[in-house]
């Protein structure tokens, strides 16, 4: 017979990739076991009196009392300041193609070593890793996997990037700084696929550390983050514009839930923002939404649905705006915007890149936005 934490803990195994690759297994990887949080006190922490604590990494704004935990589940007053639980833990190890993420325009037809741990700052109702994003770190596997043993296993992998991913990143911030710093000194990329919901001052110290951000732009309105992300719209713009500003590689996503952010006037609002705040140039990937979590109910997003967001996109200026989860569907590849030239094929997470030569169109000379080389090591 299962408990709720066994069954948990056999959930969160099972999900977004939550097995270490079966030959990082065989070489001596770490093992995975329930429990084991691991706790490092935090930065992004404010005193308050009485011995509580401010939780200053993103907007929640969580003010703890002693031993009590903020919203992302992952986050604890102790002794008046917050901790984080979840410091070298990871529930999900996996190595991924990094289309997966989505990145389109980051060293394509690589794979990227992608990691996440409980927790998250948000509660989408469409969550597809709900399993492990609403899960405290006692009631998840996790590796015993300090930042130096991921990098190690990141390179004996071949992987040429370590994701941040699966679950909202930033809420294992104190994690990703000092897995970035190793990164960074090991000729690897760090990338987070993320909701953006954090902090200007904790995103401000990743950006040093982050090569590339794939951001999810759930929806264009306050409405749909409040009703349907239990969030706020302004700060993820402001994240944006951040990671714009700083120069960091950067994607966005909007998953589109029938009903729900798809009306065609706030698709248009959207586009327009993304071009003239982020500039024309910057990747949009449309995604098909599937049943699941608590919006079971609703059906696929129509295919009419995302080829409509896709032209309009395109009416506002943005040059390379994809469509996702619609396998074999033409805007998965990438075009020239100028010549039309195809420059990469995609079907699925099948990849090859045809027309692109050093950033550049090989027809016509176009540069194309993103990281098309290794870094040095």
């Amino acid at each position: 017979m299962l408990n709720r934490r066994r069954f948990l803990a056999a959930c969160a195994a099972c999900a977004a990739g939550a097995v270490l690759p079966a030959p990082l297994a065989r070489a001596g990887g770490p093992v995975h076991k329930a429990g084991q949080p691991g706790s490092r006190p935090s930065p992004f922490s404010t005193p308050l009196p009485d011995g509580a604590a401010q939780c200053t990494l993103c907007p929640n704004a969580c003010a703890l009392a002693e031993g009590e935990r903020g919203r992302c589940r992952v986050r604890e007053n102790r002794g008046g300041r917050v901790h984080t639980l979840v410091w070298g833990n990871p529930c999900a190890v996996n190595v991924d193609p990094v289309e997966k993420k989505p990145f389109f325009h980051v060293l394509p037809g690589t794979r990227s070593f992608s990691l996440a741990t409980a927790g998250c700052n948000l509660g989408c109702l469409f969550c597809q890793n709900w399993e492990i994003s609403q899960a405290r770190p006692e009631d998840t596997l996790n590796y015993d996997l300090p930042p130096d043993a991921a990098v190690a296993l990141a390179k004996r992998s071949g992987a040429a990037s370590l994701a941040s991913t699966y679950v909202e990143p930033t809420i294992f911030m104190e994690y990703m700084l000092d897995l970035g710093r190793l990164c960074r000194a090991q000729g690897l990329l760090k990338v987070m696929h993320s909701n953006g919901y954090v902090n200007p001052g904790p995103l401000d110290a990743l950006c040093h550390v982050l090569d590339a951000a794939c951001i999810d732009l759930k929806g264009f309105t306050e409405t749909y983050y409040r009703d349907m992300c239990n969030g706020s719209l302004a700060p993820v713009l402001a994240s944006l514009r951040q990671l714009r500003a700083r120069g960091v590689h950067l994607e966005l996503v909007n998953l589109m839930v029938p009903g729900r952010n798809d009306d065609p006037a706030e698709v248009r609002a959207m586009c327009r923002w993304v071009c003239g705040e982020l500039g024309p140039d910057t990747p949009l990937h449309f995604t098909r939404f599937a049943p699941q979590y608590r919006l079971k109910t609703l059906p696929p997003t129509p295919q009419a649905t995302l080829e409509a967001a896709y032209a309009t996109a395109r009416e506002e200026g943005l040059n390379f705006v994809y469509i996702g989860n619609l396998p074999g569907h033409p805007a998965e590849s990438t075009f020239c915007p100028d010549c039309k030239a195809l420059l990469i094929r995609r079907v699925g997470y099948s990849t090859r890149v045809e027309g692109l030569r050093e950033g550049r169109c090989a027809a016509c000379g176009r540069q194309v936005p993103g990281i098309w080389e290794p870094p040095a090591s």
